[in-house]
């Protein structure tokens, strides 16, 4: 038989947060082996349960929940979302500027394939949460990474945001909280980003999925709050904030001035409608979920659970040589750096393969995330102290070995 290939569209999708390194600790564990899983923000995997007013108001509304809703979602959560919005700040959102989804991800692949043709650019930051590349991609655009400056606590850089725009941008995506570095970005920063798209004449994507997952007394500020004039779609869900991830209850809310963007709001509908709604009984969650008590506030505040384990493995991994660290302001994640003199790594990812067989710790390199070198990875610190105490230190020995088999290879040469 002819072999049959997978479509061109995915020649440049990546997604190792769900990748070969966890296909190859998948096969370890079918082995009997045991490994820890510091690669994916998954909270219902390390005792993160969701609050359970949410799980009970599912679970009476299920008889209610056998049909189809509305292709953008049940009035009563799409109500509590604008009620959001307008507590953020963000002006001129009804009803109809709000669509739900399976998870923001759901959301994030309906927005750029009714935005983007064949050859369009969307600027991504970088490092990024790979769904924005892969989305962009699979809509038959073409994202162009935006740097990140480490020196700088992982800021956009204006000027390299400026220097790739082209007569083809036609959006730009600002991750704030940040996905996968933990940096949170200042209004004056997010001011000039705007600017920069009012300029353009873009649409600004924002993803402010951990928008309160905040530690030291951090705020965070709705991009699409600093403007009425620049079209802004802003995508949040319950997975993280409120624990939950298999829920898949996302929302985007559509603001700014919408008149100049009648067609793309129908293209919009239009994929709305050709899916005909998200899951139902994840739906009657977010209305309790936004209304109700914010227990992610017990969590992130000093001496809550989030907030120990984010101050750990800050500790831990910037004691190991070679290895420096921007302690995260927000979300689940760190993205450290490892030193290139001591640590001279061609591939990020055979690199952290060897991390996994030596150690049965999965971690998920930086290239995996359109960074363009190979000195990062990215660090969950969402398992219990005991376990990232035992993590972290397997990962130290193994790069004191790696540094002192480096030495001796020097030494022969």
């Amino acid at each position: 038989m002819k072999p049959i290939h997978k479509s061109a569209k995915l020649n440049h999708v990546l997604y190792d947060v769900r990748g070969p390194i966890v296909d190859a600790a998948r096969q370890m564990e079918d082995e009997g082996q045991k490994i820890i899983k510091l690669n994916i923000g998954n909270l219902a995997s390390f005792g993160f349960d969701a609050p359970e007013e949410i799980q009970q108001d599912m679970i009476r509304n299920l008889p209610n929940s056998a049909g189809y809703s509305d292709s953008k979602g049940i009035f009563a959560a799409r109500k509590a979302v604008m009620h959001y919005s307008q507590q953020q700040g963000v002006a001129g959102v009804t009803l109809d500027d709000i669509y739900l989804g399976n998870g923001a991800s759901d959301l994030i692949v309906m927005a750029t394939t009714a935005l983007l043709d064949d050859g369009d650019e969307l600027l991504v930051p970088a490092p990024d949460y790979p769904l924005w590349t892969a989305s962009a991609s699979l809509a038959g655009g073409r994202p162009v990474h935006y740097q990140c400056d480490e020196d700088d606590g992982w800021m956009p850089s204006l000027d390299d945001i400026r220097s790739k725009i082209t007569p083809r941008t036609r959006g730009i995506v600002v991750i704030n909280p940040n996905n996968p570095t933990g940096a949170l970005y200042s209004d004056e920063l997010l001011r000039a980003i705007v600017q920069i798209a009012r300029e353009n004449e873009l649409v600004i994507f924002a993803d402010e999925v951990y928008d309160k997952v905040l530690y030291d007394g951090a705020r965070h500020t709705a991009l699409a709050s600093l403007s009425t004039d620049v079209l802004t779609l802003t995508f949040n869900s319950l997975s993280k904030a409120y624990r939950s991830c298999g829920y898949r209850a996302g929302w985007m809310v559509v603001s700014g001035d919408k008149s100049a963007a009648r067609d793309y709001i129908e293209g919009l509908n239009m994929l709305a409608n050709i899916k005909l709604g998200s899951n139902v009984p994840g739906q009657w969650a977010i209305q309790t979920a936004l209304g109700g008590y914010q227990s992610i506030n017990d969590l992130v505040r000093e001496g809550g659970r989030l907030s120990r384990q984010r101050d750990l493995a800050y500790e831990l991994v910037t004691q190991i040589p070679g290895v420096t660290c921007v302690k995260p302001q927000a979300a689940l994640y760190m993205f450290p750096r490892l030193d290139p003199q001591v640590y001279p790594i061609e591939d990020d990812r055979q690199f952290f393969m060897e991390v996994l067989r030596a150690t049965r710790v999965m971690l998920v390199q930086g290239s995996g995330f359109n960074y363009p070198d190979h000195q990062h990875f990215r660090i969950v610190f969402l398992p219990h102290e005991d376990d990232l105490r035992e993590a972290i230190g397997r990962l130290a020995d193994f790069l004191a070995l790696y540094r002192q088999r480096r030495a001796k290879a020097v030494l022969v040469a």
